[in-house]
């Protein structure tokens, strides 16, 4: 039955608060790759992967260049912050951005929120009984409690293998969780070969370094055995804002793109699947901040262009930082059936830049883009990123259903959940199987 008007931001909103999320690109891992964080009748791992609780929180990056625009370094020097113990740092960063000042920022008020939903008070001068909450909980269950509080029915990882940590983790046993997939990210294969194909000899592949025919056989055999190991749903990698293909000039471009072309898609194409591209981060632009110091830049469209031109069977999820390349890629997409433009990543991550990114895109792509991922690194961070994007996801659409019935189309509340579900888990599930 056909809604009034005045009905379809209630059912709009109905629809996209109702959808479970399968969040397509994540850092999450579950508790079975450690957890350096205290918790209930459990051994803490200093190294571990799963991240999560107030201090993790508090201490995210986003939040540490934030404090030093209120505390410069001539105040706190660099180091001085780094020598403090996780605690430490969070109570700094809780007494200047939360105590001193109001949590006016996108990063600060997520924390806000996160905290609010896991029915716990934000409005505290001391995270002393925040501590004492999150202290309490059995981390796996606590992984539930999350996923239920955030709606979201799966989680996608980002398995960084030639990391040392985590490749041993691999290595050591099966840490697979079945409320979590795994994405095999390969950088230092495509941004410095040399130094991979080094990494690689002791672990049993025999790549020269030279890119020749034996490097090639190698690097496939390396991709294809961690491909099987983790399972991955797709390949993925984080690209510069210089990122050029074909190559301009350089070695190591040229030497990257030959790694793409004769090593990553192949694979992907044999596996039959995807690679993502996240492109436009500077990295190290103030390296004393450590994470907190990349920086953005706008990338080159075009290299995305000829890539799906010239690999018409490999399928491409692309991402960009850079609010200056969100138009133009999201033409690429209208020409091109194997590129999947998704999310609204870091720097954009901000809700009057989600919002004026999605709107372009529903009005240039449809129902064909996936709007958002979180990118969360800490668990809680799911929490607040889908319950402030599903908010900003929902007023979006609002306005371009009640646009369609003013032009005349009969607007269904069946039909606004059917593309709800495209948008925030099919489009996702269906790119992945391709055609």
């Amino acid at each position: 039955m056909p809604l009034e008007r005045s009905q379809i931001r209630s059912a709009v909103h109905e629809a996209v608060q109702a959808q479970k999320i399968v969040d397509m690109h994540t850092h999450l891992y579950p508790p079975s790759f450690g957890t350096p964080v205290a918790h209930r009748g459990a051994q803490t791992d200093p190294n571990g992967l799963m991240l999560w609780g107030v201090d993790e929180l508090v201490t995210y990056h986003y939040l540490i260049a934030e404090v030093y625009r209120v505390v410069p370094p001539s105040k706190l020097p660099y180091e001085q912050f780094w020598a403090m113990t996780r605690a430490q740092q969070a109570d700094h960063i809780w007494q200047h951005l939360f105590v001193e000042r109001s949590p006016v920022s996108e990063a600060c008020r997520g924390i806000v929120t996160a905290i609010k939903k896991l029915g716990l008070d934000p409005n505290v001068t001391s995270l002393t009984p925040l501590r004492e909450y999150f202290a309490e909980q059995d981390p796996s269950d606590y992984i539930d409690n999350v996923m239920k509080i955030a709606g979201v029915e799966k989680i996608t990882m980002t398995n960084a293998v030639f990391d040392d940590n985590e490749r041993q983790r691999w290595l050591d046993g099966d840490p697979r969780d079945p409320r979590f997939t795994g994405v095999l990210r390969i950088d230092p294969m495509l941004h410095d070969w040399a130094s991979a194909s080094k990494r690689m000899r002791p672990w049993g592949y025999k790549a020269k370094g030279d890119l020749g025919k034996n490097d090639v056989k190698e690097g496939r055999r390396f991709l294809s055995d961690w491909i099987g190991r983790i399972e991955a749903a797709y390949l993925a990698v984080s690209l510069p804002p210089t990122f050029r293909y074909p190559a301009l000039k350089g070695d190591a471009e040229k030497a990257g793109n030959k790694v793409l072309e004769k090593i990553i898609l192949p694979t992907c194409q044999e596996h039959n699947l995807p690679f993502a591209m996240m492109i436009g981060s500077s990295r190290a632009a103030n390296p004393q901040l450590r994470d907190a110091g990349d920086m953005t830049g706008k990338a080159d469209v075009q290299a995305v262009v000829r890539l799906c031109n010239d690999f018409p069977d490999n399928r491409f999820f692309v991402t960009m930082l850079s609010r200056e390349n969100q138009h133009e890629l999201a033409v690429a997409a209208r020409k091109f059936g194997n590129l999947m433009v998704f999310g609204c990543w870091w720097f954009i991550n901000n809700p009057s830049l989600i919002t004026e990114v999605t709107k372009m895109r529903v009005e240039l792509l449809g129902t064909s883009f996936i709007p958002q991922h979180s990118d969360a690194r800490i668990l809680d961070q799911l929490v607040y990123k889908w319950d402030h994007s599903r908010r900003i996801v929902a007023d979006v659409l609002t306005t371009k259903y009640e646009d369609l019935a003013d032009a005349g189309w009969s607007v269904e509340a069946g039909p606004i959940a059917r593309d709800v579900r495209f948008y925030l888990r099919d489009n996702f599930l269906e790119f992945l199987k391709g055609k």
